[in-house]
């Protein structure tokens, strides 16, 4: 007889099992089934390291001003301001300090009394009976304290201590004021050894008209957007670099701000902003290592290299688009076509925030631009007008909030649009403007953005979006292609000539 032999299994074969189960699992994981990894295209990878943390310390606000002359000057943190496309020297009065680290000196001795700018209400202005009067003061050794002096003409002067709000504003609401002239004037005192130093502004005259319904205390000059809401997702920080010369051998990190905009076009969304963000109309070409960061105010933390920590992430543009006549003349001949677009793909060009997509519209939201009628010098006065107009901003002195002013709309020259009270600083530059604005939402349609403001005196300007190229020059970021004919530094970008005239 046959003996049939039988094999036992040895005593650990469960244990084989579970080993040969573990590394089909890790196989299967890695096969092409599993979930694809997200990769960022080699150049937008390069734009996210080139923004070391000492090259944004370094940015900073493409803020530009024009004075009483008409002559365009680049506004420095610290007050300077250099010629823009031009050589002639800033007029007597405005602040010119010579360059200073905007960080506390050290080992120095402070003998310059504060620097007092952005008066509101300033020369000339009407108010009504209630009025918020405010100053941006900053010096390098901080401020200690603030008064506002007031008094009509052939009147009796009150001295009032105004409050610290916010960035470099200091402010005070007063109310009881009679119809008349007035006048004001800001007295600042410095953090200085030895009892520090203090300087006072010139006087601005105003005048009272309570019965005018104007200076209502709806106004906000300069506060943090505490709303939140759609805008504050979808606007966003921009940083970028421009041309230190004609020649391109040298680069300037600047800081400036957009909004995501709705734009109805699959495979790429859009980034509205100011085109002196986009071009340098001086030395003509368009801005190289432009990095985007929506609602960088919601991390809670200042700008830096770290995408992962803001909520949304960084989006790197591929090009920049323009209207040619920005770009054919120079600041402030140009001002009617302070208006661009940034175009951003929707895939391979986000860092960061992993769990949210990476098309730019879809993980910030997007806001409508109006390019039809809107509201202007209606008439009334308030929050409840129909001109009544938020303008939004990354101001580089208040990172990383987000802050905005409010206010009735009117004009400057025939191709602004104007809100005179408002005191965002440099870095807001490209922000949107809001008209109306719903409160509860944070949302409305975008009428401008943030353009530029006098030499000395509160206020900023937007170009009109309305009955000009920017609904045309708008159209171009829609249908540009993402890859442009040239990949030079200076030269991502396309500049729209429209079909016909405008202004």
């Amino acid at each position: 007889m046959k003996t049939i032999e039988t094999h036992r299994a040895p005593a650990n074969f469960g244990y084989w099992i579970v080993v040969l189960v573990g590394i089909l699992t890790v196989l299967f994981s890695s096969s092409s089934m599993a979930q694809p990894v997200k990769t960022m295209d080699p150049d937008k990878a390069r734009v996210v390291e080139h923004w070391t943390p000492e090259r944004i310390a370094a940015a900073i606000p493409r803020d530009l001003a024009i004075d009483s002359r008409g002559l365009g000057y680049m506004k420095f943190p610290d007050g300077r301001l250099e010629p823009y496309g031009h050589s002639v020297a800033a007029q007597a009065g405005a602040h010119q300090n010579a360059p200073t680290p905007f960080g506390k000196p050290g080992g120095t001795t402070d003998s310059t009394p504060p620097s007092i700018t952005g008066m509101i209400p300033g020369s000339g202005v009407t108010i009504g009976n209630t009025q918020k009067f405010s100053a941006l003061i900053t010096d390098p050794s901080g401020v200690s304290s603030v008064s506002f002096k007031v008094w009509p003409d052939n009147g009796t002067a009150q001295s009032f201590s105004a409050t610290h709000t916010s960035g470099d504003e200091w402010a005070i609401t007063l109310t009881g004021f009679s119809s008349g002239d007035w006048n004001w004037q800001v007295t600042a005192k410095d953090g200085a050894r030895k009892g520090g130093n203090t300087g006072s502004s010139s006087v601005v005259s105003f005048i009272v008209d309570t019965g005018s319904g104007v200076g209502t205390v709806d106004t906000v000059t300069n506060a943090v957007w505490s709303d939140g809401g759609v805008v504050q997702n979808a606007a966003g920080r921009i940083y970028f670099e421009m041309p230190g010369n004609k020649r391109r051998t040298s680069w300037v990190g600047y800081v400036c701000s957009g909004t995501v905009a709705t734009e109805g076009i699959s495979g790429r969304s859009i980034i509205i902003t100011a085109a002196h963000c986009v071009y340098d109309d001086a030395n003509k070409a368009f801005a190289r290592n432009v990095m985007f960061i929506p609602n960088q105010a919601g991390s809670g933390t200042k700008t830096d290299l770290n995408c992962s920590n803001d909520l949304l992430g960084c989006w790197m543009p591929s090009v920049g688009v323009v209207d040619i006549n920005w770009t054919t003349r120079t600041f402030p001949d140009n001002i009617a076509w302070d208006y661009a677009y940034y175009v951003v793909p929707d895939s391979a060009a986000h860092q960061g925030a992993p769990a949210s997509p990476d098309a730019l519209d879809l993980a910030a939201g997007s806001m409508v631009v109006n390019f039809t009628t809107i509201s202007v010098n209606d008439g009334s006065a308030g929050a409840t007008s129909p001109d009544f107009t938020h303008a939004l901003g990354y101001s580089y002195n208040a990172d990383p909030n987000f802050m905005y002013c409010a206010e009735d709309m009117t004009t400057t020259g025939s191709v602004n649009w104007w809100l005179p009270s408002c005191g965002l600083s440099g870095g807001a530059s490209g922000g949107p403007w809001v008209q109306k604005m719903d409160l509860k939402t944070g949302d409305g349609p975008i009428i401008s953005v943030n353009s530029w403001g006098y030499t000395s005196s509160p206020g900023m300007a937007g170009p009109k979006l309305v009955d000009t190229s920017a609904e045309c020059v708008f159209q171009g970021a829609q249908l540009e292609s993402l890859t442009p004919e040239s990949s030079l530094d200076g030269d991502a970008g396309y500049i729209e000539t429209c079909p016909y005239p405008y202004l």
